[in-house]
């Protein structure tokens, strides 16, 4: 029987600890800050970017430190869908998995026309079909090869964007402090027209809504642990490390950024990291962010395929989604779920082009709270998990890594992204009247979600699962 035709074919674990680290840094660098940080501190000021920015990174971390104990002991590719399906409700499971794969694949369509956008800055008379068309053929083909190119291709994605924030962060703060451009520029420009604060509490709370989509990508290493080589090992490294890396890069921009760009030009014309760079007397600024942004869109989309195939593949092979996307060719790659999402993605690139302000629209807002519902679901994943280890007696010590504020990690997660997810509205109430059509937009979401989980529900007359029942050990790593 051929390779690709045979279910017995496994994903083969090729990612390494360097791959892992990568991949969990890369969810959380991309273009919310090469490109929005300037727009959110012109919103909030500095000052209250580094708030909003701050509870975000919080949450994350928090996020993250639960999902690496589920995946450190039951490291599966379906991930938090997984989880969800054992120790809360299989349709719940359903809903996440399915909605997960809805949001990257439509976040892979949306990759594919800012790369059309980015190409235009050096090629402005190539119809930009032409770049879209090719960033996906080699997002494809890295996908197919095998899951150490994936990998691979991620580690130096990510390390493009590490590179690129590590420079940006010595050469502002040399010429902060007058090391760099003959004098000391300081920190005046927070406190210069009306920051460090700017807006009030409204302000702040805005662009904390918009700092969690710049997170979203952070749980891939979940889904990467079913493929890791030791991932009792690397998935530990890659989350303790997620902190300080929010800490490091986040508010640090924000502080290089409030303090050499005044708050009337950031966010306004250009990226500010281009600002800054210009300023610094960097030849070329411009060019350089843009192929750094342009690394980021194929790091997103990289990112995305790899997300989107494993999760339709672990639905699969659940029976949650047909038998055929279960079959994994010789690579250990799900051909099947790979093509799936590849048209998908396709098609919705598609209405991009042709109907732009209508399906396309409508596509990525159903998408756009496909993030904060699985970290919802991860959060609630953890609560059940552990309440499943007290109620058999299980001792916390056989767990290869223990998260350390549970239950207040999970809980205030839960609570924050319920936050998110009913605050995205906000933003279209103001003085001069309600947006609707935008309110609806934003909102779409959750009946999407709520269709999946219920019709799944009363098809299939789940029940809530009884924590006393659940196989503890189904996916842990055999010794």
């Amino acid at each position: 029987m051929d390779s690709v035709n045979s279910c017995n074919v496994e994903l083969k674990k090729g990612l390494k600890s360097r791959h892992l680290s990568m991949i969990a840094i890369g969810g959380s660098i991309g273009t919310g800050i090469f490109l929005a940080m300037g727009d959110t501190i012109h919103k909030a000021g500095a000052g209250g970017a580094l708030v909003a920015y701050a509870l975000i990174g919080i949450m994350v971390y928090f996020l993250i430190s639960s999902l690496g104990e589920m995946a450190t002991f039951m490291p599966v590719s379906g991930s938090f869908g997984t989880y969800a399906t054992e120790f809360i409700d299989p349709a719940v499971g359903f809903a996440l998995g399915w909605n997960y794969w809805f949001n990257w694949a439509i976040t892979i369509a949306a990759e594919l026309v800012a790369s059309s956008l980015i190409m235009k800055f050096w090629f402005p008379n190539v119809p930009g079909i032409i770049w879209s068309v090719l960033l996906l053929s080699i997002i494809v083909t890295l996908n197919l090869l095998s899951t150490k190119a994936y990998g691979e291709s991620e580690f130096w994605f990510a390390s493009i964007k590490v590179i690129t924030v590590i420079v940006f962060l010595i050469i502002g703060f040399l010429n902060i402090f007058g090391i760099m451009g003959g004098h000391a520029v300081g920190f005046s420009n927070f406190t210069s027209n009306g920051g460090p604060f700017i807006g009030g509490f409204k302000s702040i709370f805005i662009v904390f809504l918009l700092a969690g989509f710049s997170f979203q990508g952070t749980e891939l290493v979940g889904i990467a642990a079913g493929e890791s080589e030791n991932p009792e090992k690397s998935i530990p490294k890659a989350v303790n490390s997620v902190f300080w890396r929010i800490l490091l890069f986040y508010i640090g921009t924000i502080v290089v950024i409030g303090a050499l760009i005044p708050l009337s030009e950031v966010g306004v014309k250009e990226s500010a990291f281009t600002l800054v760079f210009e300023k610094a007397g960097v030849a070329a600024a411009a060019s350089i962010m843009n192929a750094v942004i342009l690394s980021s869109v194929l790091s997103a989309g990289n990112s995305g395929m790899y997300a989107s195939s494993r999760m339709l593949y672990s639905m699969a092979k659940e029976g949650m989604a047909p038998k055929l996307f279960a079959k994994v060719n010789s690579n250990g790659v799900p051909i099947n779920s790979v093509i799936a999402t590849t048209i998908i993605a396709s098609a919705c690139f598609l209405t991009g082009i042709y109907a732009e302000d209508s399906v396309y629209v409508w596509l990525v807002a159903a998408s756009g709270l496909a993030g904060f519902i699985a970290w919802m679901g991860i959060a609630l994943c953890h609560y059940r998990f552990r309440k499943a280890c007290k109620a058999q007696n299980f001792d916390l010590n056989k767990l290869p890594y223990k998260s350390k504020f549970f239950p207040f990690g999970p809980i205030i997660a839960l609570i924050l992204c319920t936050i998110v997810i009913l605050g995205q509205g906000l933003s279209y109430i103001s003085e001069s009247g309600i947006d609707w059509m935008g309110i609806c937009s934003s909102y779409i979401g959750i009946p999407l979600f709520l269709i999946l989980w219920l019709g799944y529900k009363f098809k299939n007359k789940t029940k809530l699962v009884d924590l006393k029942k659940v196989n503890l050990t189904k996916y842990s790593i055999k010794k």
